[in-house]
């Protein structure tokens, strides 16, 4: 695992936060919020290095403190590197928010056994491998919030999305579970099942995908209106549920 930090940063009275995906789309949205907020946020990132030094440079722009990781995590062993890497940085976590994830869209008949597996890796997997290495930290602190970025399509499908329905409904059990372990410990864990946002992940959906999501709504109305969701206005709800000290979906 590479690890790319900024230098000068060391042990700190502030809140820590980890975003995983945060260079970009909504992990960049919550990311800089969190850094608003007065938290020193550690960007993780995989393979958008340009963009996560990017995101960085516009916190620090905007009066916040920033840290750029690399760290796949889907890699058991690299995420549990990286958050020991963060805990001799920092010295605690206070804040996780699982946001990294894929897709890898077509029909069941003809979804590959790789893509299946690749999308269950990084968004399922992944949200369990990050949870996994940081809840030690929080259980010794006896405190914690851990965030993970579920999905409306985990709740209700979507034909041409049986890998990623199927990886954020997990997200949902997973978290349900780890909320029932954790809470008496004073770690709240939640989940949140944004609907479609304007990303770039969206952006590249398949037309078949999109007129799946037209077909189950009033499409020229919404257009109309402009009922694609901002990042903007989701991390707002994500901080929010930060600031609660109960768990829920």
């Amino acid at each position: 695992m590479k690890i790319i930090a900024q230098k000068g940063i060391h042990m700190s009275d502030k809140k820590i936060a980890v975003v995983t995906g945060g260079a970009r789309g909504i992990g960049k949205a919550i990311a800089m919020e969190l850094a608003k907020a007065g938290n020193i946020v550690v960007i993780n990132y995989n393979g958008s290095a340009d963009k996560a030094e990017e995101t960085k440079k516009e916190i620090e722009a905007a009066g916040g403190q920033a840290d750029v990781m690399q760290c796949n995590v889907a890699d058991f062993n690299a995420c549990e590197t990286f958050f020991k890497v963060i805990a001799e940085r920092y010295g605690r976590v206070d804040i996780l928010v699982n946001n990294a994830g894929i897709t890898k869209d077509g029909l069941l008949m003809k979804m590959s056994e790789e893509d299946f597996s690749r999308v269950i890796d990084v968004n399922l997997k992944g949200t369990f491998n990050c949870i996994r290495h940081v809840s030690r930290m929080m259980l010794r602190q006896r405190s914690g919030r851990i965030i993970s970025l579920a999905s409306v399509v985990g709740l209700h499908g979507n034909a041409g999305q049986a890998n990623y329905a199927a990886s954020k409904a997990g997200i949902i059990g997973l978290t349900k579970s780890a909320a029932k372990e954790l809470a008496s410990r004073g770690i709240t864990v939640n989940a949140i099942a944004p609907g479609f946002i304007k990303t770039d992940m969206t952006d590249v959906l398949s037309d078949k995908v999109k007129e799946n999501i037209a077909a189950s709504i009033q499409w020229e109305k919404w257009e109309q209106q402009k009922m694609w969701q901002k990042q903007q206005h989701f991390w707002h709800l994500t901080v929010h549920v930060i600031s609660q000290d109960r768990c829920s979906v």
